[in-house]
């Protein structure tokens, strides 16, 4: 796999940013930025060659302009969102930045998906991108150390393996939030693409789209997806918790116990290309793109709403409130190990 960098620009407070391009013998590509580890463009085995399938931006700046929408990066400490921006852990009260009020919303203000990493080859292959979160960062408990490593394998799969390691109990959710959009970054509505999941409930959402605790199941609702399924019909649906959010932001359930190794959790199909998502995470979030507004994408590309699709694996959202979700604690001694593949081919 080959490994090349250039320089991507600075941002607003001056610190420059790489881009890293990853690419296998096949000719499929990666570009992974430093700035918030994110992926910035994807161009996987197409009908006509290769094509672009992940949305993203041609400067630093527009990343920052867009930071609300965690465009392509790793979100942390914890993704998603933490209601009423706090928790007691060990019996002390943990204030959050309230990111999104009253809650708080992929880590706060300036979440991982806002800092520069620090990036180096794998030892293994891939690219290992590294950041330092100090304790009391947008609030939260202890000094985390995380590293995520993109690695591009032979049979077209992008890897991506999360690891991190605390000095004092925190709270830790990591996932990638990459706009996906098979037919090409640019072609525009996702209601034709076609998608399975293997889950058999859901989180319902209450106000400000938290869990209420409540897993429905997915039976004769848009949320079962457990065969092939158009997006569409689902978005344009009547359902409340459809409405409610303007499409899918929902996290499905893939189990509440660790999932290791990688195990199938999602397929999607569109214009000739097939993405299959593996992971060891107990949740998935499909996230229909409802607010996207940008119209500085990539090569001049306008993104609106449903111009991509989401597939975040991580776990349960809101889990430090849920004594009954997976839990999110991570503690010293401990080591956080989490990984996500999505297999790209032909179909």
């Amino acid at each position: 796999m080959d490994l090349i960098e250039r320089p991507f620009g600075t941002t607003a407070d001056g610190q420059a940013v790489s881009c890293w391009t990853l690419t296998n013998t096949w000719g499929m590509t990666a570009e992974v930025l430093t700035y918030g580890a994110t992926l910035r463009a994807l161009c996987v085995p197409a009908p006509e060659g290769i094509r672009d399938v992940a949305l993203g931006f041609d400067s630093v700046s527009a990343y920052e302009a867009h930071q609300d929408t965690a465009m392509g990066g790793v979100v942390g400490r914890v993704a998603g969102r933490i209601g009423g921006a706090s928790f007691f852990l060990d019996g002390k009260a943990f204030p959050l930045s309230p990111s999104q009020a009253p809650n708080c919303l992929h880590g706060g203000f300036f979440g991982f998906h806002r800092r520069v990493w620090q990036a180096r080859p794998a030892r293994r292959g891939g690219l290992e991108l590294s950041y330092v979160s100090p304790a009391g960062e947008e609030g939260f408990p202890g000094r985390v150390e995380v590293r995520v490593t993109y690695a591009l394998t032979e049979d077209n799969a992008l890897s991506l393996f999360y690891h991190a390691e605390t000095d004092a109990p925190t709270v830790l959710n990591l996932t990638n939030h990459s706009y996906f959009n098979l037919a090409g970054h640019a072609a525009g509505d996702v209601a034709e693409h076609r998608v399975e999941l293997r889950a058999d409930r859901y989180l319902e959402l209450g106000d400000g789209s938290m869990p209420t605790g409540r897993l429905p199941d997915v039976a004769g609702t848009p949320f079962d997806l457990r065969r092939p399924t158009l997006l569409g019909p689902g978005l344009d649906s009547d359902h409340p918790q459809i409405r409610a959010g303007r499409g899918y932001d929902h996290c499905f359930a893939l189990g509440a116990e660790p999932r290791v190794p990688c195990r199938p959790a999602a397929r999607v199909e569109a214009a000739g290309v097939r993405m299959e998502c593996e992971t060891t995470q107990p949740g998935l979030v499909l996230y229909t793109a409802n607010y996207l507004e940008a119209p500085d994408g990539k090569g001049g590309a306008h993104y609106r709403p449903r111009s991509g699709l989401c597939l975040e694996a991580q776990n349960w959202p809101d889990a430090i409130h849920h004594g009954d979700f997976p839990d999110s604690v991570l503690r010293p001694g401990e080591r956080y190990d989490q990984e996500t593949r999505y297999r790209f081919s032909i179909c």
